[in-house]
């Protein structure tokens, strides 16, 4: 294949096109915005250097003189999409900081819904990425700790955020694939759970809804997951 990398290189320590040649009608932004707009239409296999070069106007052959491989091309869209960050001025409150930040990406996520897909240490070293990474480490400066334990503290909480969003996508994935309304499939389940609950085979269950029978608020379970997480990294009084 044209342009393929017979050894492992980085995007980002090769030229913005190979070559020798007029001057390069796209640049990298130009092809990760392209990628995005494809992706946020029609999810992530909705991306192929084919489509890409259809959406930029080039042959697909032209576009492995840039992107050698596709997977460079979901780098460069991470990349894109990471630089949405507002990397704020920390404000002394770690806590308060990481929370933003988490909220941060939650929303991110919602607007390309196929960013949980490609959530991965491999496209974590991008220019947009480092930066977002780097700002998280300022926000923690005053937490008394070693760099390696924020950046599992970083991690961890990219992963919680990560795994809610997916559980969120996929949830709304499935309503939307429903025959009848969402509000139908919810009434015939919590029908079924109140008669299974009331059996009495269930009794701590039944503790449980007896303590709170809902409606779960789940911004609110958002919240207490990063506040548990966080819990987890405060230094012990």
């Amino acid at each position: 294949m044209a342009g393929r990398a017979a050894v492992p290189e980085v995007i980002w320590a090769r030229p913005e096109r190979t070559g020798r040649g007029p001057r390069p009608a796209f640049t990298r932004a130009d092809i990760a915005a392209a990628a995005v707009r494809l992706a946020d239409a029609g999810g992530l296999d909705a991306v192929s250097m084919r489509h890409v070069a259809a959406e930029l106007g080039c042959g697909t052959m032209s576009l492995y003189n840039y992107v050698p491989r596709k997977e460079d091309l979901y780098e460069l869209m991470v990349d894109a999409v990471s630089g949405e960050h507002d990397l704020f001025e920390p404000t002394g409150d770690w806590r308060a900081d990481m929370l933003r930040n988490a909220r941060q990406t939650k929303a991110l996520m919602h607007r390309h819904p196929w960013m949980v897909r490609l959530m991965s240490g491999v496209y974590g070293f991008s220019p947009n990425a480092l930066r977002y990474l780097e700002h998280c480490l300022a926000c923690l400066d005053p937490l008394e700790a070693p760099y390696g334990t924020k950046i599992e503290l970083v991690a961890m909480l990219n992963g919680c955020v990560t795994t809610y969003v997916s559980n969120e996508l996929s949830t709304a994935e499935r309503v939307r694939s429903l025959p009848w309304s969402e509000e139908q499939e919810n009434a015939v389940r919590i029908a079924y759970l109140g008669g299974q609950v009331a059996s009495g085979a269930y009794p701590r269950l039944a503790a449980s809804f007896a303590e709170d029978s809902g409606p779960i608020d789940l911004d609110a379970v958002f919240e207490r997951m990063l506040g548990r997480v966080l819990d987890g990294f405060s230094p012990r009084g």
